[in-house]
């Protein structure tokens, strides 16, 4: 009990001093108003003053309230959170990547690099050391990061798939913005970005099963995703998505942040196959089961969406669950035995070809195994 009443008392004490940090922090984004809340207010998904899931998606699902939880992560100390290495990486410059070879990089937890019809595309850049409103927070694991916003080469296409702090990074999008030519994000994030300074004439928002054509070679489907949103205080004030890239010879598919749901088989459904699928596959837990999957479920859900291949992402730079930091390769890889599609595990920055159907990676994760 006495735990509980210091929990409810730092929180208090965090929420009462609340305003001065969103007044002196731009990172904290801004909320859609005016005619930009007016345009979300007539989303289907969009009711009583916020965005819904597909079906009843509780944030906490355990024993235990929200104090509870937040107490417990915040104070635990966790055996293998972090590794005791860097890890490896190929060190990929991308600026040189030529053009017509269609490749993915994995950049670390949801930020990932991908080429596809001649386009030049990032999806969730998080490039700074730390993944929260202030920099002393949820800092990265420690080891060379060697991609940053001045060694990209311009931006065709910039996807951020919801506003989480892991995957909408205020230093990263500033760093960035001379280079990127068009944006495409859910309902309501664009708040965020014109408030930073980005151009609203480049920014396309959409609703879930909306197609946006780039032009006659890509199209990108923002689908359904089962999760939540919210930089400060209050939640879902805009929406969250997972994506679908296609061109006349590929569909490649982006989970964003989610937890397992009917939308998957939806979305198989639809597109009749996925030649790639980027996977959520981190930061679970029991206590909050329905908003990140379990690596058994996004091993099934990779099955529904009719998969070729799929690689795992949301994991191996930043600390957000109570899991050991390779645990979602280990269960992932177990699941994944008797599956049809191959599981890709590419290192950090290892380029991953769209067509190669026979490229391998080495488990690099398996701490048991000597690589």
């Amino acid at each position: 009990m006495k735990r509980l009443i210091i929990c409810v008392v730092v929180v208090m004490l965090i929420a009462s001093a609340a305003t001065l940090p969103f007044v002196l922090n731009a990172g904290f984004g801004q909320a859609p108003k005016g005619s930009e809340l007016t345009r979300v207010e007539t989303s289907p998904n969009y009711r009583d003053g916020q965005f819904h899931n597909q079906l009843p998606t509780p944030g906490f699902t355990g024993d235990r309230n929200m104090l509870q939880v937040w107490w417990d992560f915040l104070v635990t100390k966790r055996e293998n959170a972090r590794p005791q290495q860097p890890l490896p990486l190929v060190a990929t410059d991308i600026a040189s990547l030529p053009l017509d070879q269609d490749v993915m990089l994995w950049l670390g937890h949801s930020s990932w690099y991908l080429q596809i019809a001649g386009k030049r595309i990032l999806i969730d850049p998080v490039f700074s050391n730390y993944a929260a409103p202030f920099s002393f927070l949820n800092k990265a694991f420690v080891g060379e990061y060697p991609w940053r916003a001045e060694t990209m080469p311009e931006i065709d296409l910039l996807i951020i798939s919801h506003d989480h702090y892991d995957h909408l990074d205020y230093a990263t999008i500033n760093a960035l913005r001379p280079k990127i030519k068009r944006v495409i994000t859910p309902l309501g994030v664009g708040s965020h970005l014109r408030y930073w300074g980005i151009d609203g004439n480049i920014i396309s928002e959409a609703d879930w099963n909306q197609a946006l054509t780039v032009d006659e070679t890509l199209t990108v489907h923002v689908l359904p995703a089962r999760h939540f949103s919210g930089r400060g205080l209050k939640r879902n004030q805009t929406l969250w998505a997972s994506f679908m890239f296609s061109t006349p010879g590929s569909n490649v598919y982006y989970s964003g942040d989610t937890g397992y749901g009917p939308h998957f088989k939806a979305i198989g459904e639809q597109f009749g196959q996925v030649d790639l699928a980027i996977m959520e596959n981190g930061q679970y837990d029991a206590d909050w089961k329905f908003i990140h999957m379990m690596p058994e479920e996004a091993a099934q859900a990779a099955v529904e969406l009719k998969a070729k291949a799929i690689v795992p992402g949301h994991s191996g730079r930043f600390v957000l669950a109570r899991h050991s930091w390779n645990d979602p390769w280990q269960r992932l890889a177990k699941a994944s035995e008797d599956k049809e599609y191959r599981l890709l595990t590419p290192q950090l920055g290892e380029p991953v070809s769209i067509a190669d159907r026979a490229q391998q990676f080495s488990a690099w994760w398996d701490t048991s195994r000597k690589q």
